[in-house]
């Protein structure tokens, strides 16, 4: 098995333009770096086998989230070079610790794919078990990562907003 197959391509680019999302100096390839993030993981759910939410991901998310974005963006009066310039100085002094962050959860996930004790078998497909336990006992990797996802979106709007404020 080789180290760089379809999935960890995958990840790796995921990850590389979401960087690049928080990271960009510019709305304009911020934005469009959030819609390459969101076409990978749009790839990955189908990957995953749930074809519906890969659908609604790249046309919602990468679609008409891109295009609102965008619209926003076209909007609002453009920076000046020196505003740029400081935003992302402080932009760097905020996600300083990032990169740590990433490898540690990085390091999380890969023990948590690699120790066999903590693989969640899906139930079997004549059992039909009810929602709750579908999702509490079979899928909760999976509401763990949307819980992170939301915070994540939760702690970019606090931090838009406070920056506005501080204006």
């Amino acid at each position: 098995m080789t180290i760089i197959n379809i999935d960890n391509a995958l990840l790796i680019v995921t990850a590389i333009a979401a960087i690049w999302t928080v990271m960009g100096r510019s709305l304009l390839k911020a934005t469009i770096g959030l819609a390459v993030t969101s076409a990978a993981i749009s790839v990955i759910i189908f990957r995953l086998e749930s074809p519906l939410a890969a659908v609604f991901e790249l046309s919602v998310c990468a679609g008409l989230i891109t295009a609102v974005f965008v619209s926003a963006i076209s909007l609002t009066k453009p920076l000046t070079h020196k505003e740029i310039l400081y935003a992302s100085k402080d932009r760097m002094k905020r996600y300083i610790y990032l990169p740590v962050i990433l490898l540690v959860l990085g390091a999380a996930l890969a023990f948590v794919k690699i120790w066999p004790g903590l693989v969640i078998a899906a139930p079997a497909a004549a059992s039909q078990p009810e929602a709750r336990s579908l999702l509490w006992d079979f899928r909760r990797l999976d509401i763990l990562g949307q819980v992170i996802i939301l915070l994540a979106g939760a702690f970019g709007i606090v931090l838009l907003f406070g920056e506005k404020k501080n204006k």
